[in-house]
């Protein structure tokens, strides 16, 4: 029997839909496994810098971010800031926020000094994590922020020891009364506290993309496929 397609306008109109929003979505998983590849070549290139000291900024001035840094100062040991839902290796937990007061200034810059464990049967007990006296070393890499997660609700009020979910630099500013530079060091040197600092990277997750990215385009090939082999198996039924 001679095959002819038989075009049906409501199966197409759908085929073009479904295949189309595959096709989009799968661009979009490219294109943040592009983006991603960008940050990890920017890390990469900026690691081989010699740390930048953050009195060579100018105040309010914020670097480019993952660029080294290094800073001598006191902790402001009164302003500690507990950011809440960060995990690490599949263990609930905080980061601890601080701010630095830099070695002979008024200038402060907050410092992500690490993670450790939510205590399982009190979310709000908070270990007591030494705050080394005096003036430190910090080395790091800058931070724009400190990321953003899904919240709801409104964020509790910026108090001392407060634990909150996401965090503004210029918020914590007005709540402290302190004058704080633009940007967050990550860091990354050990000053004997007990604290993690396996820092996830944005880079990560670029194969996880790419694979998200083949499975909608599959799936547009399979409907476009779909659409054209039901239309020949209608055309050669006799009644059709």
């Amino acid at each position: 029997m001679r095959l002819h397609f038989r075009l049906r306008w409501i199966p197409l109109i759908a085929t073009l839909l479904v295949a189309g929003t595959g096709i989009a979505l799968g661009n979009w998983q490219t294109r943040r496994a592009e983006e991603k590849i960008a940050i990890a070549d920017a890390i990469a290139a900026r690691s081989q810098l010699d740390p930048l000291p953050v009195t060579a900024l100018p105040e309010r001035a914020a670097p480019e971010e993952f660029r080294p840094m290094v800073v001598n100062g006191s902790f402001v040991k009164d302003w500690p800031i507990y950011l809440d839902n960060r995990p690490l290796n599949g263990k609930a937990g905080f980061y601890l926020l601080m701010p630095l007061r830099v070695a002979g200034s008024e200038r402060v810059v907050l410092v992500l000094r690490g993670w450790f464990p939510r205590d399982p049967l009190d979310r709000e007990r908070l270990p007591s994590i030494l705050v080394p006296p005096g003036d430190v070393t910090v080395t790091g890499l800058a931070r724009a922020s400190v990321g953003k997660l899904m919240q709801l609700g409104e964020t509790p009020a910026l108090t001392p020891g407060a634990i909150v979910q996401n965090l503004r630099i210029a918020d914590l500013a007005v709540a402290s009364k302190l004058p704080l530079d633009n940007f967050i060091i990550e860091q990354t040197n050990d000053l004997g506290d007990g604290l993690a600092r396996d820092w996830p990277r944005p880079s990560a997750g670029v194969d996880t993309h790419r694979g998200y990215a083949f499975q909608w385009y599959a799936l547009s090939a399979a409907v476009f496929l779909f659409f054209i082999v039901t239309g020949f198996r209608r055309a050669s039924k006799p009644n059709a």
